[in-house]
């Protein structure tokens, strides 16, 4: 069944956005009203005569040119550094043409000028459309990685998987919101809540979900394969059926080929066997790190090791678009968890860490 694509992540504003020639994303007015109804830029009781003026004549008219002059008159010292940081944010993507050509602007000038949030909401935005024909429920599942913090923990067995946000909520409030939190301190003990794996019997209710309020609730699984004791001292290893590192480097393949216009393979590997190992980048901090370390030999601690969810092996479809080096060698990715559970997937990286022959 196909994702209701439209509805997919509404806050990030993906229906709001065309497509140009290259199939990169254009901001329309409505795009931009958007980011003017969210929390950070939308009228409150206190909102100065100033603010008000300014903020019906964007909505009025998105693109509007405000100068710094006349943010000054704002009275409250937040909303005038939001409406900065928006406008600033809203003329870099008008000035490179497409949220594409802005987002691999902002990292190649090294100094990155807008807030970690504009940056997800840019990301999701483009995920969706990457998936916009795309029926796997595990691949969108997979996507979310890329733009929500992840808390990793392992259960009899399984590496899972969850939103860090959403768990660290639940587990204040019990998942009973406000109320739940009212009753926690009130001294009530909660019950203990238990969010859904992504599964066959689930794959339905989260499509469902995705366009609520309950759009990050489904645990990932992660887990590498499923390893049975038989009788006689045999061990029977399966590949997982449906595999959430299997998603998600289906969705680093469309995000490659969608950025740099090239055909990349990528799969999970348990491990790296490897002695003619060239090249390799880290999806996250804690990976790159730990992949350097290794790379030149220092000694990693077996605990630090264990952070490690899942090795890749990436491919060039056409070996000639990788530099001349390392042409028709392998590429490793790493990706990991800090000492507390969590995982911040960066994919960036991947745009700017591959060793391609041109540069982007």
């Amino acid at each position: 069944m196909l994702f209701n694509t439209p509805t997919v992540w509404a806050p990030c504003g993906a229906h709001l956005l065309l497509r140009d020639a290259r199939g990169w994303l254009q901001p329309t007015d409505d795009y931009w009203r958007l980011w003017l109804q969210r929390p950070e830029l939308e009228l409150v009781e206190t909102s100065c005569a100033v603010e008000r003026g300014w903020h019906e004549a964007l909505m009025d008219a998105p693109t509007l040119s405000v100068s710094a002059m006349a943010l000054e008159r704002i009275d409250d010292d937040d909303a005038r550094a939001n409406y900065r940081l928006f406008l600033a944010f809203r003329d870099a993507v008008i000035c490179a043409g497409s949220l594409e050509a802005a987002y691999a602007g902002f990292f190649k000038a090294g100094a990155i000028p807008v807030p970690p949030l504009f940056l997800d909401l840019m990301v999701q935005a483009i995920v969706c459309h990457l998936l916009q024909d795309e029926p796997d429920a595990w691949q969108w599942r997979a996507a979310e990685m890329l733009f929500r913090r992840q808390r990793v923990s392992v259960q009899e067995g399984r590496v899972l998987s969850g939103d860090s946000e959403v768990l660290d909520l639940t587990h204040e409030t019990g998942g009973l919101g406000s109320v739940g939190r009212l009753l926690l301190q009130g001294g009530a003990s909660l019950p203990a809540v238990q969010m859904e794996v992504l599964s066959e019997d689930s794959a339905l209710r989260y499509q469902h979900g995705l366009a609520g309020a309950g759009r990050f609730n489904f645990l990932l699984d992660l887990t590498h394969e499923i390893q049975r004791e038989l009788p006689h001292g045999l061990t029977l290893t399966m590949t997982r059926a449906q595999s959430g590192l299997k998603a998600l480097a289906q969705v680093l393949e469309k995000w490659v080929r969608h950025f740099l216009g090239v055909g990349v393979q990528i799969q999970a590997e348990s491990r790296v066997e490897d002695p003619s190992w060239r090249w390799h980048l880290g999806l996250d901090v804690e990976a790159t790190r730990l992949l350097n370390d290794l790379y030149t030999g220092q000694d990693v601690a077996p605990e630090r090791q264990q952070r490690l969810i899942s090795l890749f092996r990436l491919r060039f479809e056409d070996p000639t678009q990788m530099r001349a080096d390392v042409q028709g060698k392998p590429v490793y990715l790493g990706l990991a968890m800090t000492v507390d559970g969590l995982l911040k997937l960066k994919p960036q990286n991947l745009l700017l860490n591959l060793p391609l022959a041109q540069a982007m």
